[in-house]
């Protein structure tokens, strides 16, 4: 990646954990009164340190050159292609770059002595969101009653940004029937439509060494958080709520989730990957129209209350 030379300014990170511990420390403290304090984290990085801690975090290798040429305008312009923010939101943060944000003092350590994590340790932190029943989303087995899984379950939440989503809404006539169905999808009922691209997608994922279809179903008539599904685990499963949440364990270059929510009589249907380096983005262009055809028909046959399941 090519970098304009204020990737070199310096700055001192804190993780929003530290800071939300730091902001409920001082209240009511009276030595906090009427004064004010600079918090940081424990380390001075430069920019361009942080992009590569946080490359190294997820496992991908990438070089930085620095170069004088680059106008904010344009620097501008490639965050904004190349991630999710918004134009004004990379035209901020650009400028903000210029100038190093270090702390002159530490004396709030002295009222609300916070040990403060890494910068690394907080890259790693906002990764496992997802984790936090250890390795759950990975397969793993539970080491936990089911009844915390369940509860803590409900917390997971779909990421939003720096994701590519495949959203399909289809009105159906009868929300009670549509959700029977969602809640057969997979294992010997199958997916609904174009079950062979699926049996394709399992077999491929054998031989690479994932999970592939073969798990199936935990129950054939039940959904349950924490139950495998195919070559998914299930997040979320309230039938009252006419909502699913699936997680993929098969292999990918990037994480992906599948959901399933019934408003009134509006059926939306929402693929979510979120890529890992450019591995993850080729994979999602190279596969989108194969998408197409498979999230569209799957959609409408879930939604036709004409076949019964």
């Amino acid at each position: 990646m090519i970098v304009p030379r204020w990737l070199k300014t310096r700055c001192q990170p804190i993780g929003i954990m530290d800071v939300i511990e730091f902001l409920t420390g001082v209240l009511g403290h009276e030595k906090s009164y009427h004064k004010s304090f600079d918090i940081a984290g424990t380390e001075i990085l430069t920019y361009q340190q942080m992009l590569l801690q946080f490359a190294a975090e997820r496992g991908l290798k990438r070089y930085i050159w620095t170069v004088p040429v680059l106008t904010p305008r344009l620097s501008s312009y490639w965050l904004y292609f190349i991630t999710s923010t918004s134009f004004q939101l990379a035209s901020s943060l650009v400028d903000s770059m210029k100038v190093e944000v270090i702390a002159k003092e530490t004396k709030i350590q002295e009222i609300v002595p916070v040990k403060t994590l890494s910068y690394r340790e907080c890259i790693k932190s906002a990764f496992d969101k997802f984790e936090i029943l250890g390795s759950y989303t990975k397969g793993a087995v539970l080491d936990f009653p089911r009844s915390h899984v369940q509860k803590n379950m409900r917390v997971i939440q779909v990421p939003v940004y720096g994701c590519y989503k495949d959203v399909q809404v289809k009105e159906v006539q009868n929300p009670n029937l549509c959700i029977q169905k969602i809640w057969k999808i997979g294992g010997s009922t199958g997916w609904y439509h174009a079950n062979w691209l699926w049996e394709l997608r399992g077999f491929l994922d054998k031989l690479i060494g994932g999970v592939g279809l073969n798990r199936r179903r935990t129950h054939n008539d039940t959904l349950e958080e924490g139950d495998t599904l195919d070559f998914w685990r299930v997040l979320y499963a309230n039938k009252e709520e006419k909502r699913l949440i699936l997680f993929a364990e098969m292999k990918l270059p990037g994480e992906a989730w599948l959901e399933f929510r019934i408003t009134k009589t509006t059926l939306t249907q929402t693929a979510t990957f979120r890529p890992r380096g450019w591995a993850g983005r080729l994979y999602w262009y190279s596969v989108l129209p194969l998408h197409g055809y498979l999230f569209k028909g799957m959609i409408a046959k879930l939604a036709n209350s004409s076949e019964a399941s």
